[in-house]
This record gives structure tokens, sequence and C-alpha cells, in this order.
């Protein structure tokens, strides 16, 4: 270890860290501006859709870089510009390149000759473990037909969270699930108090996807989107 620059250590002499970086509430603040002053330098704006999408035009083309803390995916139609990018990183950050897009915040990415797929199967799997189902059942649809839930419906949950956190966790599956944006919407107006009666409407969600986890999102090379 070195001390940091501007700071000298007699001889014999050691530091003794008293603050975590990670600690403190302007890291990620700090972390994020100096990672956006070296991409701008390198010739990227950030989206006015989003401040950690940086978009860099040229007549060779368009490339993207989407940063997520220090997880970072870079695509484009320029390859010469995104590895000219990569390089510019390597000199600025200690920086891994994984090569392809496989795998990205619970989302996985497969290619192939005729398109893309995203899946969140993994994520699946991780979300039924925490639930915990008693059995190996499952079910045709996410939420029988003209179900209309109420807030007095059954009786309150001793522990709300374990519901809280299973709804938020299937808001962020719809992502690549949209067949169960309908009942996540509905089971997500009782997060505040949720009942036995909600609660069995969002284990039939998890039985739904139990039985559907390998569907997924393709898109065709052939089609403008």
């Amino acid at each position: 270890m070195q001390p940091p620059p501007g700071y000298t250590v007699p001889d014999g002499m050691v530091c003794r860290r008293r603050r975590f970086l990670y600690g403190l509430k302007q890291a990620p603040r700090a972390w994020f501006e100096r990672f956006a002053s070296v991409v701008t330098a390198a010739g990227f704006s950030p989206s006015s859709h989003d401040p950690a999408l940086f978009v860099h035009t040229s007549p060779r083309g368009r490339t993207l870089l989407l940063l997520y803390v220090d997880d970072m995916i870079i695509t484009g139609d320029d390859p010469k510009y995104i590895a000219f990018v990569k390089a510019r990183l390597r000199d600025q950050f200690l920086m891994t390149d994984l090569g392809p897009l496989c795998y990205f915040l619970g989302i996985e990415v497969s290619s192939t000759s005729d398109g893309f797929s995203i899946s969140q199967e993994k994520y699946i799997q991780d979300l039924l473990a925490r639930a915990a189902l008693a059995n190996e059942r499952t079910v045709e649809t996410p939420m029988e037909l003209h179900v209309k839930l109420r807030p007095t419906d059954g009786d309150p949950l001793p522990d709300p969270t374990p519901y809280r956190h299973l709804v938020g966790s299937l808001v962020y599956l719809a992502v690549t699930r949209p067949d169960i944006s309908y009942p996540v919407h509905i089971l997500s107006q009782f997060v505040s108090s949720p009942t036995t009666v909600h609660y069995g409407h969002l284990l039939r969600v998890l039985r739904y996807l139990r039985g559907t986890m390998t569907r997924r999102l393709f898109f065709p090379r052939s089609s403008s989107l």
C-alpha cells in the first residue's frame, strides 16, 4: 500500500485508515463524476433520458455506454471507436473486459444468427428459493380471471416484509416477463398492508413462473427494433 498523494510517511511509521471510502456519503457521486469526466473527454455526451447512459455519434455510427455503479455495457456500430474507448478506460481505471454481453443485473442475454434473446431464468430461480414454496405445483396462468382484490380481503399478514420484497422483485422481473405485468400491478397496490388473500395470489404468480421459467423475449435481426 502507498500513502495518498501529497501525504508523506516517515520511515518506520504506518498509516491507520480512519474511514473507508465506501462508507462516505459522497463516494458514489465522486466516483460518477470521475467516470463521467473520462468518458466525456473521450467524446461521449450524457443522455437527456438517463444520466448514466452516454452516447457518441460520428459519421461511422453511434456508440452507447451504460453504467451501473462499476458495471458497464458498451455497444454500437462503430467497432473502432469501441476499441478506442475501452483502451482509454483501461488507461484510467482497473478494468476487466468480460467479452460479449451474456449477463447484466440479473438479465441473461443470448445471441444467435437470428437475433437476441433476453431472459431472467436465474433471477426466477433465486426468487423461488427465497420464497420457499412448499411444493412443486405449477399453474397455467399468473392470475385467475375476473379477480377483484380489496384491501379488506383476508387477515393482515403479521410481517408484511416478505410480501413487499417479493412484489418488488416481480416488478423488476416484468422487464423481461410482460406476461406478469398485470397481476404484479394489482398486487403492488397492497404492499402497505397485505393480507393472507393477497399473499395467496402472490404465490400463484410464483407458481406460474416456476412452470414458465425458460420463457424469454426475442428480438429478431430482421426487425428494425
